[in-house]
């Protein structure tokens, strides 16, 4: 009978174990760990560091924000990502729109040492769109460590979920200032020099 019942507990934990894998399949890589195929950014300011995408802006001072952009568009999707940041501010455009010199427009969740952490921003364009309590933040957000992002981008909403809490649950009321489709981008912000990571970037996309 122990037997019996090891053997059953076994086999669902094996059949868990496939479930959850094949759950995670449908996420695929934007970042190989090892190149930036599949990305358009300033080689000067863009590397790939410990498996890692590295942006700094200590060797070469910036004049405006400038992003290491996706080549390809998304419309609906989960994108998760980790991300680490010394100084500074930076974010990750999604649905957003590329302009010459490495310039992006369009939804931003943000990111920075305390305060803009998770809020939604529309870079080049309305500004805030959803704030946060910065106090509530503060207690989820891990300084000069790696911290999970989670995007949904699903119809009208983009909900933002930081180290498993969600920040930001937001409807687009306004179709004709929001994009429903675009590119997917990382920032280097124009001000003091600073440096941000990111890792493990990966996307499912949505119907």
């Amino acid at each position: 009978m122990v037997r019996s019942v090891g053997l059953a507990a076994f086999v669902a934990l094996a059949l868990g174990g496939q479930a959850a894998r094949a759950a995670d399949e449908s996420f695929k890589p934007l970042f190989d760990g090892k190149t930036l195929e599949g990305w358009s950014g300033d080689p000067e300011l863009w590397k790939v560091e410990d498996g890692a995408i590295a942006g700094s802006t200590d060797e070469k001072p910036i004049k405006h924000n400038t992003f290491l952009a996706t080549t390809k568009t998304y419309k609906n999707f989960v994108l998760r990502l980790k991300f680490k940041l010394r100084n500074g501010n930076s974010g990750v455009q999604v649905r957003s729109k590329q302009f010459p010199d490495y310039v992006v427009r369009g939804y931003q969740p943000d990111i920075a040492e305390s305060r803009f952490t998770g809020i939604l921003y529309e870079e080049g364009g309305r500004g805030i769109l959803a704030d946060v309590k910065p106090d509530e933040v503060a207690k989820v957000v891990k300084k000069g460590d790696w911290n999970d992002y989670v995007i949904t981008c699903d119809g009208p909403r983009i909900k933002i979920e930081l180290n498993g809490t969600t920040t930001v649950d937001y409807t687009e009321k306004d179709p004709a200032k929001g994009a429903a489709e675009g590119i997917i981008a990382l920032q280097l912000h124009v001000g003091a020099k600073m440096k941000v990571w990111f890792k493990d970037i990966e996307l499912k996309e949505l119907p």
